[in-house]
C-alpha cells in the first residue's frame, strides 16, 4: 500500500492506543459465506431509511453463518457491548468502540498528504448519508482529502465503472460497499494491486484476503439488531401470539444475519410466539404487497417484522389501509426518519438500529491505521442499539450525531405530526 514502507519506519517509534488491533482473529477461519449487505445497508429513498446497510454487498453467505454462537471480543468483564454477529467469512468481531488513534498518529497522518475516495452501492437513504458523513468528518479531522464519492444505484456494472474512474484519480484510500461481491471482485482486486488501501463496509468481494488485499470489513451488529427486534416484538405481545416476517429474499449478508437473529431469538426466548408466515421481497418499495398478503391470509395476526425500515413502511401502509393501525405490533431494523416518527407516534413498537456514522468513523480510522503500518482486525462491528418510544430522541442523536429534529420532538411530546413534516 502506498507510503506504507515509509510509514512503517516512522510508526515504529510511536505508541498506538488500539485495544482492538493485533493478535489472531477468527477472521482467518474461512467459512463459505459471502453476501451482500445493505439493500439494507440499502435503499431507496432519502429520508426514509438507514437501511439496508441496511443490506449491502451481495454474496453467498447463509444467515446461519452469522449465528449467535460466535460471540465477539466484547464481554461483561471489559464493559464492552456484546457483538453477536460474525464477519462475511466467519470472523469474530472486534468492537469498533475499541479503535483509536493517538494525537501523535493523527499528526503524522495529517502530514502525509493522503487522498481518499468512497464508492457506495447506493447513496440515497439515511443510512448511506450518515455513513458518508462519518467518513467525511473523520477524513477532514485527519487532513485526508476526499476526492470523490460515487453512487452505483445498485448496479454492479456501474460500480465497476466507478472503481475504474476512481483509480484514475490515484487515491491512497478507498472505502466501499460492494453491490455484488462476485461481479465487482476483479475491479476491487485491480485497485488493491495498484496499491490503494481498501476498507469495506459490510462485506468483502469474493477471493480477496484481509491483511493482503484489503484492511478490514466494518459492519453493524446485524445479528444483534435482529435479536433486539425480536425482543421488542416478544415483549409487546406478552410472549404469545402469531407473527409474520417480511424478509429480503436474496443472499444479502447483513439482512440474512438480522433475519436469522430475529428467528433464533423468537424460538429461544418466546416459544409461545409462532412465526406463521414468511413473505419474501426483492423490491423494498413494494412491500405493501407482502403486507396485504399477510393480512389476507392471517387477519388475526398479532405482529409483523420487516428486515429494515423501508419494507416496514410498505407493511404499515397495508396495516393502515386495513384499519388495523395500533392493533398489530410492528418491529424492524434501522432508524430511518419515517420509522423514527412512527415510533414516536406509537405505531411501530421499536427496532434495532445500526450506527452508520460510527461505522464511517471506524472505516476511516482503520485506513489510517493500516497506512501507519499497524496490524488491524479483519472484521469490526459497531454494537446494536435498541430503540423504542422511551429513548427514540436520544437514539436519534446517537445514530446520526445530530440533535433530534423538531418534528420528532413534537411527535414524542404527543403532538399530531405526520410524514410531511420530515425534511
Amino acid at each position: 500500500m502506498k507510503r506504507k514502507l515509509a510509514a512503517l519506519v516512522m510508526a515504529g517509534a510511536m505508541a498506538f492506543s488500539l485495544a482492538a488491533c493485533g493478535g489472531e482473529e477468527a477472521a482467518d477461519s474461512t467459512s463459505a459465506s459471502t453476501s451482500q449487505s445493505t439493500a439494507d445497508t440499502s435503499s431507496a429513498s432519502s429520508a426514509d431509511s438507514s437501511s439496508a446497510d441496511s443490506a449491502s454487498s451481495s454474496s453467498a453467505s447463509s444467515a446461519d453463518s452469522s449465528s449467535a454462537d460466535s460471540t465477539s471480543t466484547s464481554s461483561e468483564s471489559t464493559g464492552e457491548a456484546e457483538i453477536r454477529s460474525t464477519g462475511p467469512n466467519g470472523e469474530t468481531a472486534v468492537n469498533a468502540d475499541t479503535l483509536s488513534l493517538t494525537d501523535e498518529q493523527k499528526e503524522e497522518i495529517r502530514g502525509m498528504g493522503l487522498t481518499a475516495a468512497i464508492s457506495m452501492h447506493y447513496g440515497g437513504n439515511d443510512w448511506a448519508t450518515a455513513q458518508i458523513q462519518g467518513l467525511t468528518d473523520t477524513f477532514e479531522d485527519l487532513g485526508i482529502e476526499l476526492l470523490t464519492t460515487t453512487d452505483a444505484n445498485f448496479s454492479a456494472e456501474q460500480q465497476v465503472s466507478d472503481i475504474e474512474n476512481i483509480m484514475t484519480l490515484d487515491p491512497d484510500i478507498l472505502i466501499s460497499i460492494p453491490v455484488d461481491a462476485t461481479a465487482s471482485a476483479d475491479a476491487y482486486m485491480r485497485a488493491a494491486e495498484a496499491g490503494i488501501t481498501i476498507v469495506f463496509m459490510d462485506n468483502c468481494p469474493v477471493g480477496m484476503t484481509a491483511g493482503e488485499d484489503y484492511v478490514s470489513v466494518v459492519s453493524a451488529d446485524n445479528y444483534g439488531n435482529g435479536c433486539i427486534a425480536a425482543e421488542i416484538l416478544g415483549e409487546t405481545l406478552g410472549g404469545e401470539g402469531d407473527v409474520g416476517m417480511v424478509y429480503y429474499d436474496a443472499d444479502f449478508f447483513v439482512s440474512n444475519q438480522r433475519d436469522q437473529g430475529f428467528k433464533d431469538t423468537m424460538a429461544e426466548k418466546y416459544p409461545d410466539i409462532n412465526i406463521v408466515t414468511e413473505q419474501g421481497f426483492t423490491d423494498e418499495n413494494g412491500c405493501s404487497e407482502q403486507g396485504d398478503a399477510i393480512l389476507t391470509q392471517y387477519p388475526n395476526i398479532n405482529g409483523i417484522y420487516a428486515s429494515w425500515d423501508i419494507p416496514m413502511e410498505g407493511v404499515l401502509s397495508s396495516v393502515r389501509a386495513a384499519g388495523m393501525e395500533g392493533q398489530i405490533a410492528l418491529t424492524t431494523i434501522d432508524l430511518g426518519n419515517n420509522i423514527a416518527l412512527e415510533i414516536a407516534n406509537g405505531t411501530v413498537a421499536g427496532l434495532g438500529a445500526q450506527m452508520p456514522y460510527d461505522q464511517g468513523v471506524a472505516e476511516a480510522t482503520l485506513a489510517a491505521m493500516s497506512i501507519l503500518g499497524e496490524e488491524c482486525p479483519s472484521y469490526v462491528a459497531v454494537p446494536a442499539k435498541r430503540v423504542d418510544s422511551e429513548n427514540v430522541l436520544d437514539a436519534y442523536e446517537d445514530v446520526y450525531h445530530t440533535e433530534a429534529p423538531d418534528w420528532l420532538v413534537s411527535a414524542k411530546n404527543g403532538e399530531d405530526v405526520d410524514a410531511s413534516a420530515i425534511q
